[in-house]
């Protein structure tokens, strides 16, 4: 095995950490001797060892002069934890071989020249595109002040997310739900707005058909407060908070009942009677909800897009075609004007869920 193959295997036990280390990055760490693996561990839990030391920890023989392989540089300041790079010195380990530094700008490099400082020979930057995308929600919310957020819509063929007479049913197949299932599992929120409460009163939380899921905080995005107090959003049982955006119009006795009934309630700024998106991001970012997956209509999809708010994209297309001119679809709002406008997109992958086909990207350039 070469050093990719090592590598590789880091990222896939940094994966086994999704959804349960936010808002601290995935980490996953290999020790290698003579081509032998010795050691491997990943971060578990927030709060708990990194996966350097759970690797550490896990050898089966002594690590004084192995190779350590990592998807992240090993963190060099007390937190939760003490310094990973401290141990891996104090270990005796020879060669550290990571991916990418870490991105948080306070720290950024430090870990690297503590090893290096104690005669460790470090290498960056191997297949740190992959591990770049591992952890690109930990990435924005580490150097800006939103979350990452994801837009995820199931629609037609014909782009339609649902009739016209607003009946939507299940657009898309087991498989493809089963999969937003799992995605809302390992994201700190998730956003729609009060049209889609009213119309479809979701529950929003993860339901995998394997386990028991790990749900998010629920966001509802109700500039007046005329969310139902009978919601299911509301009166579901789950461990995740239910928050309700609203202008400061928002009634002192609806902000009462809702906090009665364990609704947080946060109340920005007015903007043209709406909740002002922009103040909303960066609150629910202090809160440290680091990613949120955008499950709303049309109209609260234009205006993140207009935002330039929306980092990524996940469109379930299923074989469908239904067509009607003022049939819903998952972007609205006043549209565009001139192609050149465009919200372009890269990065671009497509495959197959089940019968339906998930693309999905990366906002480039453009808003609305």
């Amino acid at each position: 095995m070469d050093d990719a193959a090592f590598m590789r295997r880091a990222l896939e036990l940094a994966r086994k950490g999704w959804g349960t280390v936010s808002p601290n990055p995935m980490v996953g760490a290999v020790i290698v001797r003579d081509g032998r693996i010795i050691g491997e561990g990943y971060h578990r839990k927030r709060g708990e060892a990194h996966g350097e030391i759970n690797a550490l920890d896990n050898a089966v023989e002594a690590v004084e002069g192995a190779t350590l392989y990592v998807n992240l540089e090993p963190c060099s300041h007390y937190g939760r934890t003490p310094p990973c790079a401290l141990a891996i010195i104090k270990a005796g380990i020879k060669r550290v071989v990571t991916a990418m530094e870490d991105p948080n700008p306070r720290v950024s490099g430090m870990g690297i020249r503590m090893m290096r400082k104690a005669g460790i020979h470090v290498e960056v930057g191997l297949m740190e595109e992959e591990a770049r995308r591992l952890n690109e929600i930990f990435i924005k919310y580490i150097t800006t002040s939103y979350p990452f957020v994801v837009q995820k819509s199931a629609v037609t063929l014909d782009g339609k997310t649902a009739a016209v007479s607003g009946a939507s049913g299940w657009i898309t197949g087991e498989a493809s739900r089963e999969y937003v299932h799992n995605l809302r599992c390992g994201m700190a929120g998730i956003m729609v707005g009060i049209g889609t409460v009213l119309k479809d009163d979701p529950r929003l939380t993860a339901r995998p058909k394997h386990g028991k899921g790990k749900d998010p905080h629920r966001i509802i995005v109700d500039s007046n407060g005329n969310i139902p107090l009978d919601s299911r959003v509301i009166t579901v049982n789950s461990d995740a908070k239910t928050i309700v955006a609203a202008t400061r119009n928002i009634s002192e006795e609806k902000e009462k009942e809702l906090v009665l009934r364990g609704v947080e309630v946060i109340k920005t700024e007015d903007q043209a009677g709406r909740v002002d998106l922009k103040e909303l991001m960066m609150i629910l970012h202090r809160k440290e909800i680091d990613g949120i997956l955008l499950e709303g209509g049309g109209t609260l999809n234009y205006s993140m897009h207009r935002l330039g708010l929306v980092d990524k994209v996940m469109y379930f297309i299923a074989p469908k075609i239904i067509g009607g001119r003022e049939a819903p679809t998952s972007v609205d709002g006043e549209g565009i004007d001139s192609l050149d406008r465009s919200v372009v997109l890269e990065g671009i992958v497509s495959r197959p869920v089940g019968g339906d086909l998930l693309v999905e990207g990366y906002v480039k350039k453009g808003r609305f």
